[in-house]
């Protein structure tokens, strides 16, 4: 997958004039949605990448964006993940992504949620939405009361609401796979583990990881969250600018992504680095063969952290916690799966994950191409979400 708007040195005339097409082009998106509504404060962007093996699922995040060019290169590169994402894990759906420009904890209005499910809506099923960063269950509400097309929201109306603790789950079993492959044994206990982050998804994971007996270091930019977190785990805190040089056995980013940058994976020491967070190389080939070259395990972000996708699909089909849980169990050995096929192959586990999701993607989209009147996902209450492409 590209990693950056950067445009290619070579390029045509066409090319320059229209940068952001060419881009949409070289990262196979289908489509690109601006939203603006300044009346309510609404700016927001959509992207749907890619729609093969059903309508594209992914969650909406809130974020004080520091440009536009930044708020199209998140959107892009989580919209392509979540393409990815879904195809590795076995679901049948497709990619999407939105981002609203704005400071989560100061601008948050209904009648802005609500301006963004109508443009949701507006899409009739090719893009549904969910819970992420910087979005709460009341968020999604509004939204919802908006637009059908919305997964993760409160169970009182039905949804499967926070998909944090399944999210964390597979992290955990993604870690544990990891550790399978790098010490011969799942076991965590005594394993030094520093978390990037002390959001939900941080929270759940500590505490299975609690329970193992792993030495946790935890950090956030926001300090009191980092200790509430040390206080009921028992991990140290650190220092954020120092979490990259702790000696460590595995690092697991569960903030932002392109944390491993040039910046500073000279500075990372661990033997695996598996984490919840979207995008953790900044830029995935450069990145993934130096993590290769230093015999650090990667375990792909976008396979371990689908916990949180698996459990707002599963609300597409009448929402069952236990299925949930069990499917985002199966994490563990598709990440073994990855590891044992970028050996055989010589190649990195990031370009191991997206050949075996692009094969499924090609395999699938095959088959789809036969027209189905019986092809369509029905929401919790028997709508119909989408119809496969004739």
């Amino acid at each position: 997958m590209e990693d950056s708007l950067l445009i290619p040195e070579k390029k045509s005339e066409t090319d320059k004039n229209f940068p952001l097409i060419n881009e949409l082009v070289n990262m196979e998106h289908e489509q690109l949605v601006f939203c603006s509504r300044p009346e309510v404060g609404l700016k927001a962007i959509i992207a749907i990448h890619d729609t093969t093996l059903g309508p594209a699922l992914g969650g909406v995040r809130m974020w004080k964006y520091r440009s536009e060019n930044e708020a199209i290169k998140d959107v892009l590169r989580l919209s392509r993940g979540m393409t990815y994402k879904s195809a590795i894990s076995g679901l049948n759906l497709g990619g999407g992504k939105g981002v609203i420009i704005g400071d989560s904890s100061t601008e948050k209005t209904e009648e802005l949620f609500r301006a963004f499910g109508r443009y949701v809506d507006g899409l009739a099923g090719r893009y549904i939405t969910a819970e992420d960063v910087g979005m709460s269950e009341k968020d999604m509400e509004w939204i919802f009361s908006e637009t059908k097309y919305v997964a993760g929201i409160p169970k009182s109306l039905g949804g499967s609401g926070d998909p944090s603790p399944v999210t964390a789950y597979g992290v955990y079993m993604g870690i544990k796979a990891s550790a399978k492959k790098a010490y011969g044994s799942e076991s965590l206990e005594g394993k030094r583990i520093g978390i990037q982050g002390a959001g939900s998804v941080a929270t759940h994971l500590a505490r299975h990881l609690q329970k193992e007996g792993a030495d946790i270091f935890v950090t956030d930019i926001f300090e009191e969250k980092a200790n509430r977190l040390a206080k009921e785990t028992g991990a140290s805190v650190v220092d954020p600018d120092k979490i990259y040089s702790l000696d460590l056995d595995i690092f697991s980013p569960c903030a932002l992504g392109g944390v491993v940058n040039d910046d500073t994976i000279d500075h990372i020491k661990c033997d695996i680095i598996a984490g919840g967070a979207n995008n953790i190389l900044d830029n995935e080939k450069k990145h993934g063969e130096m993590l290769r070259e230093r015999k650090i395990l990667y375990a792909p972000d976008y396979v371990i952290n689908a916990g949180g996708l698996i459990n707002v699909s599963s609300e597409l089909e009448g929402y069952n916690e236990r299925r949930a849980l069990e499917k985002a169990a199966r994490i563990y050995d598709t990440t073994i799966d990855i590891f044992d096929y970028a050996d055989r192959h010589g190649i990195t586990t990031n370009k191991a994950s997206n050949i075996l999701a692009e094969k499924r993607i090609q395999a699938v989209g095959k088959v789809s191409t036969i027209y189905s009147s019986k092809s369509q996902i029905s929401n919790r209450e028997g709508e119909i979400y989408y119809k496969s492409r004739c």
